[in-house]
């Protein structure tokens, strides 16, 4: 009888041994570890009627604007040039805004609006090899050796390919390229409009001026503006699935991953306009 139950508590330990056996949590720790580095989805999470194509390739720029259905030629009316493309969502917000401008005696004519990735690249390697200087006479080619400190350089006011906010067909400059043009005379009162009204048409600065509240992005850009119902959803999409080592196929491209280009700019943005 003893022998019996002695066997009988030996079996009853063992059973319970094995039933929280430590060697299995590695498994279940390891799984997760594999889903969470495992690459980004493609999969849409966000449910936006307007935005029912958005995914890694849409977010980076990888596609033709003037081939893509949410997309529509900018009528010249409203632009500097012709061949200007915008989601359809976001012209037609951008048009009541500049119809209620004009009522107050003030034009808006947009200067840049969607760039894919192609275009964007152009931008960026044209500054990256000297062909362009930069806007304070510096020509990163010449004047910088380090890959990493060319590249904040040019970051100061260009997107990397793949990071642009104008990829999205969502973000449009308006009128001028500096900020100086909207601290005086007609470009203060364009400015001064926008920032009293342009939120009533959905449309918000990102690139306010860096300091506590934006220590990280882009300088401040006063003729940048993104029509928040569509750019918005984007941004929180591009930080659930948009990764540094996805940025590629352009000179420089090595240092996004260094410079954390999508945790420092793409999501550098003044926190309104998220």
């Amino acid at each position: 009888m003893r022998i019996l139950t002695a066997l009988f508590i030996v079996s009853l330990f063992t059973l319970v041994s094995c039933k929280d056996n430590p060697k299995e949590i590695p498994q279940k720790v390891n799984k997760l570890t594999a889903e969470a580095s495992s690459p980004p989805s493609k999969q849409v999470p966000i449910m936006n009627k307007y935005l029912k194509d958005l995914d890694t390739d849409y977010c980076m720029g990888l596609f033709e604007p003037k081939s893509h259905d949410a997309f529509v030629l900018i009528p010249k009316h409203y632009a500097d040039r012709e061949g200007l493309y915008l989601h359809k969502e976001t012209l037609s917000a951008f048009v009541k805004m500049f119809d209620a401008a004009q009522k107050d005696g003030l034009a808006l004519q947009i200067r840049s609006a969607t760039r894919n990735f192609n275009y964007q690249r152009g931008i960026w390697e044209r500054k990256w090899t000297g062909a362009s200087i930069l806007s304070d006479g510096t020509n990163v080619a010449k004047d910088i050796k380090s890959p990493v400190v060319k590249a904040l350089k040019i970051l100061e006011y260009s997107s990397m390919p793949g990071t642009s906010r104008h990829h999205w067909g969502t973000d449009i400059d308006l009128n001028a390229f500096n900020n100086s043009y909207f601290e005086k005379g007609e470009g203060k009162r364009i400015y001064d409009w926008l920032l009293k009204h342009a939120s009533d048409f959905g449309f918000c600065q990102p690139y306010t001026p860096k300091g506590p509240n934006r220590p990280n992005g882009y300088n401040e850009e006063k003729w940048h503006w993104t029509y928040l119902p569509l750019s918005k959803d984007i941004t929180t999409f591009a930080e659930r699935h948009l990764r540094n080592e996805m940025i590629s196929n352009f000179k420089g491209s090595e240092t996004a991953v260094e410079i954390d280009v999508v945790g420092k700019y793409v999501l550098g943005i003044h926190q309104g306009c998220r």
